[in-house]
């Protein structure tokens, strides 16, 4: 949340519901507000609000679908390691965006300095887009290509643990 004079203000603290309306969304971001409201004990108009505010704090960035690549047509997948030259990643970033396939981006510390993670029909599409596409970027050094095998989410579903309160028996029903 950014005041008038374009600063971050510090996000306002959580207590135990809303990280609960957090843990249910990060398992059914399509979860009713009814639904929410049920399972946190609350009113609905309370937990809209809640919501609602989470939104506006930025603590909740959006919501989205989790998506099956392979069924999707994006059966090669791959993270790719770029060194770059040194402060250009604003400019780096705003070139990796823009790629086709290209689901997650980050600043990283250590031998390389960025990670990318790529979603492409195939093999094929991949070598395209980093030999021609990522190789491009003027301020891209070098690049290393570690392709995935299989991938497995972790997310928050049952079976994960959670940032449960463990004094909150009824939740753990």
């Amino acid at each position: 949340m950014a005041d008038g004079a374009g600063r971050t203000s510090p996000a306002r603290p959580l207590d135990a519901v809303d990280r609960d309306i957090l843990r249910i969304l990060r398992t059914d971001g399509r979860a009713s507000i009814r639904a929410v409201a049920d399972q946190v004990h609350v009113s609905r108009a309370n937990a809209y609000a809640r919501i609602n505010r989470l939104v506006e704090d930025g603590v909740i960035r959006g919501f989205s679908a989790r998506v099956d690549h392979e069924r999707a047509g994006q059966g090669a997948s791959a993270y790719i390691t770029l060194k770059i030259v040194q402060n250009s990643w604003r400019t780096v970033r705003e070139q990796l965006r823009a790629l086709p396939g290209a689901t997650h981006i980050a600043l990283v510390s250590g031998d390389f300095d960025v990670l990318l993670l790529v979603h492409t029909p195939d093999n094929r599409a991949l070598r395209e887009l980093v030999l021609t596409r990522i190789q491009a970027i003027d301020e891209v050094l070098s690049t290393r290509t570690l392709l995935v095998f299989e991938e497995t989410e972790l997310g928050h579903g049952p079976d994960r643990p959670t940032d449960r309160l463990a004094d909150r028996p009824s939740d753990l029903a």
